[in-house]
């Protein structure tokens, strides 16, 4: 098929009745796209049958109560082989549709406000972004993750297509990575709202911004290369199959082809805004534009317009009007202005502008370098002396309106400054912002400009109840960290006692346990028996092992030594020696542990954290007594337990703190009122959690892995796709840091539990990439568990 190599109009598609938004390429039928816009639906458009080079609508989605803001498509499935199609909207919601009805097959709720971008990835994953500040992971009809760290709404978002890595822009300037619903990176560089995401590759992506630049990344957080060509805010880009070409659309009016990191042709549209743009299969270019119509370019010859649509096209682009303070065309001086005798001179590049003076007006021209023309793109107002004088000066630059605002009675007054080229409910929503007012306001500002401009605009009217976020201010162009070894007593001397340590030297640390304890299974009886005896776990694993003199001895001991206002009584001492002899004690007719003496074990859990460990060993040991679980993991209390457990487990805590805290969570497992408690607490336990994986100490690192593999332990048969979410991103950041061979191994563990007969959690740990952030464990054999867990986690995720 021969090529102009420059693109040129195919065909211009007025099928929506107001801005169209997003773009995105179908999965079927073969060459269609999808649109969506602000009159509230979705279309499906096919290419005509030759020689006709337009498109057909041939389905029509409705389901939004607002405007339509972004769409993407979903790979097909076996359920849904054509693919499915979602759009995000203002009224916060995002609908899911099928090619073969209208309204939704179903609608994702959750965000606080409106939905403004969409991507989606492998295995049905759906990442969504918002102006609530805030991206979400979807899959199917669940949220399964919020991403929160942006500032300002959320503008675009993109999947990468390998190691389970998202991407997020926002209007705060910055550029979010996130793995396993962490943020892992902050990409800074941009000087104005990231407006829009593109994928290069596995580890390169493109931002484009309302500073006027596009940046190529690498997610290592380089930025290797900025683009300059557009005159004003870039909303959109797309890359060409080629991974290396790419196109953009802007506030410029333009659609720009960039070809080895330099535009390479400038295409100016008769519309205000150029919202979006995708890539079609065959190479050819969609925009969408402020004034509802979809227009395709090619660079294919046998699929370029007919003459007279290319006329009708150019002759409408000449009667465009543009307004110079847009930036687009820079300062005018309309006496310095050379004749239309200028347009004898070629242009130099590419979609090269030049003003020309005719009489008393001004036109702007555009060089076309595959047509060896100046092409006229619009005639400029606003640019004569007499339209000049009329402008307000206001902190330096020059409007056509100043309104003093009064939004607090007595309070002062705000100036608010608005040009009739600017979309009134962008400049509200600019006015709102940057004077921290609520956007509540935001209907009666806007309508308050309109009407006191008396509807004057220029260029085409912007439909009202447009989109007012358009970006923010406008303008143009194996130890611990301390050193000391885990659990080291702060009282040197003979006969120390340290938490956790076990009485038998040839037994493993951490104590006896189904993973490391007596008649552990070896790699030869695994590899002989046909079932999988790693996972699913199904019940809990706890921490039993005890040396109950030691424990006393150490309490005594420091008891001794603390300043008086923090002795404990000889009374308190006994009853938690008592304690701890009824819940450790091997003989049966121990009595069992008194409301006094779990009342005293309480307020003595709340020593001073320098010296308080002991008691915490007491404690996680109590804890897996049915009397003790029962009243202290209550309603009431086990609120106020998991609290002084967490405020043990801050990051700063001490280590032996730390662990004892986690191995207490994990004892707690063992009866069902501790249980039920854990389980209410869930999402704050586990977020807490996760941050101790940054300590560097096995033992802690153990006791984390522990915790979430008795999480996955509870959930492996219930149907909550949230909370499993949860524990797939806690394991797989957890990974990210710990070294420890049995720490991988419980959540390893905890990894083939939580997936196990579960296949929309198998599709989310793919999402996320674990398959391949666990395959370096494959191959591990000191301990055999180890690899041998890993490559059954594998199995069920291939």
């Amino acid at each position: 098929m021969a090529s102009s190599n420059s693109y040129k109009l195919r065909c211009s598609i007025p099928g929506h009745e107001m801005d169209v938004r997003g773009l995105a390429s179908a999965s079927f039928p073969e060459g269609a796209f999808v649109s969506v816009s602000r009159d509230r639906t979705g279309r499906v458009w096919v290419p005509n049958s030759s020689p006709d080079k337009s498109f057909t609508e041939v389905h029509c989605m409705s389901g939004h109560s607002n405007f339509v803001s972004c769409v993407c498509v979903i790979a097909p499935n076996d359920t849904y082989p054509h693919g499915l199609i979602a759009t995000g909207g203002n009224d916060n919601n995002i609908c899911v549709f099928a090619l073969d009805r209208p309204q939704p097959l179903y609608t994702l709720q959750g965000h606080k406000n409106t939905v403004c971008t969409l991507s989606s990835g492998k295995f049905g994953t759906l990442l969504s972004g918002s102006w609530d500040t805030t991206a979400k992971v979807w899959l199917n009809e669940k949220c399964m993750m919020t991403l929160q760290g942006h500032t300002a709404a959320v503008w675009a978002v993109i999947i990468l297509p390998e190691q389970g890595l998202m991407l997020s822009g926002s209007a705060d300037k910055t550029i979010k990575l996130w793995k396993a619903g962490r943020c892992e990176k902050t990409f800074t560089g941009h000087e104005d709202c990231v407006r829009g995401l593109a994928v290069i590759s596995s580890t390169e992506f493109l931002s484009c911004s309302n500073d006027t630049s596009i940046r190529r990344w690498q997610v290592t957080g380089e930025c290797v290369q900025v683009y300059y060509s557009h005159t004003n805010y870039i909303y959109s880009i797309a890359v060409f199959p080629n991974s290396q070409d790419f196109v953009s659309t802007g506030e410029d009016r333009t659609l720009r082809i960039w070809r080895q990191g330099e535009c390479c042709q400038t295409i100016r549209l008769p519309v205000q805004s150029v919202w979006c743009c995708c890539i079609l299969p065959n190479g050819d270019v969609a925009v969408g534009a402020s004034d509802g119509v979809i227009r395709v370019f090619t660079e294919a010859e046998d699929r370029v317009a007919a003459a007279e649509d290319l006329q009708a096209f150019e002759d409408e682009l000449s009667k465009a009007t543009i307004d110079p303070k847009t930036g687009d065309l820079g300062d005018i001086k309309m006496e310095d202005l050379p004749g239309r005798e200028h347009l004898d001179e070629p242009g130099n590049c590419d979609g090269q502008t030049r003003l020309i003076k005719d009489g008393q007006k001004v036109e702007a021209y555009q060089w076309s370098v595959s047509d060896s023309r100046w092409q006229k793109i619009g005639d400029v107002v606003g640019g004569s002396n007499q339209q000049t004088s009329k402008n307000v000066t206001y902190e330096g630059k020059e409007y056509d309106y100043v309104f003093t605002i009064d939004v607090n009675e007595g309070g002062p007054s705000l100036k608010l400054p608005y040009n009739v080229a600017e979309d009134p409910w962008l400049t509200a929503h600019n006015f709102l912002q940057k004077n921290d007012l609520s956007p509540m306001f935001l209907d009666q500002v806007a309508n308050f400009i309109i009407e006191n401009t008396k509807g004057h605009v220029v260029g085409p009217a912007q439909p009202e109840g447009g989109d007012p976020f358009t970006g923010g201010a406008r303008y143009i162009p194996g130890s611990a960290d301390d050193g000391q070894t885990f659990g080291a007593d702060p009282f040197t001397g003979g006969g120390r006692y340290i938490p956790g340590s076990n009485p038998n030297p040839g037994a493993p640390l951490g104590g006896a346990d189904p993973f490391t304890g007596k008649g552990a299974y070896s790699a030869g009886s695994a590899q002989k028996m046909p079932t999988n005896i790693y996972f699913p776990k199904l019940d809990s694993v706890t921490f039993e092992q005890a040396n109950s003199s030691q424990i006393i001895a150490k309490l005594k001991e420091l008891n001794s030594e603390a300043p008086p206002e923090q002795k404990l009584s000889d009374d308190v001492v006994e009853n938690l020696e008592r304690l701890l002899l009824s819940v450790c004690g091997s003989n049966s007719s121990q009595p069992p542990p008194t409301i006094q003496q779990i009342d005293v074990l309480w307020k003595a859990s709340h020593w001073p954290e320098d010296i308080v460990f002991p008691v915490l060993d007491i404690l996680r040991l109590a804890v897996r007594h049915p009397q003790v679980n029962k009243s202290l993991c209550g309603e009431a209390e086990g609120v106020q337990l998991c609290n002084h457990l967490l405020k043990l487990m801050r990051p700063e805590s001490r280590p032996a703190n730390q662990m004892l805290a986690l191995r207490t969570l994990c004892n707690c497992f063992s009866s069902g009122p501790g249980r039920a408690l854990l389980m209410a607490q869930r999402d704050t336990v586990l977020s807490r959690a996760v941050d101790l994986a940054a300590v560097r100490n096995k033992n802690v690192h153990v006791a984390l892995a522990t915790l979430v593999l008795n999480y996955a332990s509870c959930l492996h048969s219930q149907p909550d796709l949230e909370a499993k979410a949860q524990c797939l991103s806690v394991a797989s950041r957890a990974l990210e840091t710990v070294q420890d061979r049995e720490a991988v191994f419980r959540l390893l563990v905890a990894l083939g539990t939580t997936v196990a007969s579960d296949e929309m959690a198998r599709d989310l740990a793919r999402s996320l990439g674990v398959g391949s952030q666990i395959s370096k464990y494959s191959a591990v054999s000191d301990p055999s568990k180890v690899g041998e867990c890993c490559r059954l986690v594998m199995k069920e995720l291939h």
